[in-house]
């Protein structure tokens, strides 16, 4: 019987030469050869398993020859003596040969007989004797062709344990691999999230940096200590009224409490809004990666409202309301006037309100989009990707105090963009992009 290892080889060499894609992609192929090779393994045991019974078969046969040969063995030793005792009685009877002359004939023709059987006797012998010499011969050719299989299922066994202490290995290395990965990917979320809490932890005391440099580039009073009761995180004064800025941020990276306590907390605010010389709009500055988290921007209280602004907008809903200290009595103003004022104000806030919902999006997609390349990306690519990544710089413009912004100049740089985006066949329809924009909602409807 012929046992084809193949399958088994071509198993072997698969696993050994295996790549990360392989992995990926092929391991149905690499499935199917382990198929085939545990096949060729039961093969190869039946093979086994045949040659033992038909080595048991022919120990049998030659215990029953070496029977036979040992009965011959008996019956040639019982003629043997049979005939010592005819040439004992021969010898008395040549002795008395004399006496016993009338029984001579009958004792030579019994002495025929017997010699007529001895020689059947040794013929059964020499017959007996010439099986045991082929059956001798053909115990030696199979005892050798056992120990040949012997020999060969040896090396085949000390083969196969080599191919399945090498598959462990790799089977160890490719479950080492994949723990690592996950114990990476969770050390990355962890300081991930300490990150989050510490940029939180310090948004009060950024939040107070920023206001302050605003207001002093702006020649805006930033107020210490408030002559009424209460400590806000931050008050400016705009014409005579003190504008209270508070900052608000999460306490833990579980963000699902958050818009609860930020409504807790507007709720809250009536201990400012009471005192004489308090804005009625209180604004309550958040960090902008939990806008998203929430889904209403504007609390209208009884006697006060609450806005909640990022702090990116500190800066446009300061200078809207420094807008207003143009005007030394609000009473001069003429109906047209004030429209304007409130028309200007509206687009002001509406444009910061959605910009700041863009963003949100955004930068959720860009979030979702830097997880997603770190899970599907293969990890050599990944590797690679992060080293460019950390060989590129980013600069945006550096904003300079003593120089301000000329909206002619942002209008210029704006149609410089577009003409280079139509020249790269890049078709920018500012009507149906806002006509997009629109479609995302501000504010919630008011049966929700």
């Amino acid at each position: 019987m012929n046992i084809n290892i193949d399958n088994l080889k071509k198993l072997i060499e698969s696993i050994r030469n295996i790549n990360f894609f392989q992995r990926l992609f092929s391991w149905g192929k690499i499935r199917q050869q382990l198929i085939d090779g545990v096949t060729d393994l039961q093969k190869m045991e039946s093979l086994i398993e045949h040659l033992n019974n038909q080595n048991d078969s022919l120990m049998l046969e030659l215990n029953t020859s070496n029977a036979n040969l040992k009965a011959a063995n008996d019956i040639v030793s019982r003629y043997d003596g049979e005939r010592e005792r005819l040439n004992y009685i021969i010898q008395e009877k040549e002795n008395k040969l004399t006496q016993i002359e009338k029984d001579l004939s009958s004792v030579i023709t019994e002495n025929e007989n017997n010699k007529s059987n001895l020689a059947k006797s040794e013929n059964q012998l020499a017959l007996l004797t010439q099986k045991h010499q082929s059956n001798e011969v053909e115990f030696l050719k199979i005892r050798e062709e056992n120990n040949n299989l012997n020999a060969e299922e040896k090396t085949r066994r000390e083969k196969y344990e080599q191919d399945v202490v090498g598959l462990n290995a790799i089977r160890t290395q490719i479950q080492d691999d994949r723990n690592r990965e996950l114990n990476d990917r969770a050390i990355a979320e962890a300081e991930r999230r300490d990150k989050l809490k510490e940029t939180w932890s310090k948004h009060q005391i950024n939040v107070k940096g920023l206001i302050k440099n605003i207001c002093q580039k702006h020649t805006i009073e930033y107020v210490d200590a408030v002559p009424f009761k209460g400590e806000p995180d931050n008050t400016v004064k705009i014409c005579d009224e003190f504008v209270i800025f508070d900052a608000k941020s999460p306490a833990t990276d579980d963000l699902s409490n958050f818009p609860t306590y930020i409504k807790t907390q507007a709720e809250s605010a009536k201990k400012y809004a009471k005192h004489e010389g308090v804005k009625s709009d209180i604004f309550f500055v958040i960090p902008t990666n939990t806008l998203e988290r929430l889904t209403q921007f504007v609390f209208n209280l009884a006697d006060y409202n609450v806005f909640i602004i990022s702090v990116d907008a500190l800066e446009q809903i300061i200078l809207s309301l420094k807008k207003i200290e143009e005007y030394e009595f609000a009473e001069q103003l003429s109906p047209e006037e004030r429209d304007n004022i409130c028309r200007v104000l509206g687009k002001f806030a509406h444009l910061t309100k959605r910009r700041i919902q863009i963003d949100s999006f955004f930068a959720k997609q860009f979030i979702e989009l830097a997880y997603k390349s770190e899970s599907d990306l293969p990890k050599d690519i990944f590797e690679k990707v992060v080293e460019f990544e950390r060989s590129e710089k980013l600069n945006p413009p550096i904003e300079k105090r003593a120089k301000a912004i000329s909206t002619k100049e942002l209008e210029k740089d704006l149609n410089k963009i577009n003409n280079e985006a139509f020249s790269k066949g890049i078709i920018i329809d500012d009507t149906k992009i806002s006509n997009g924009l629109n479609e995302l909602d501000l504010y919630k409807p008011e049966e929700d």
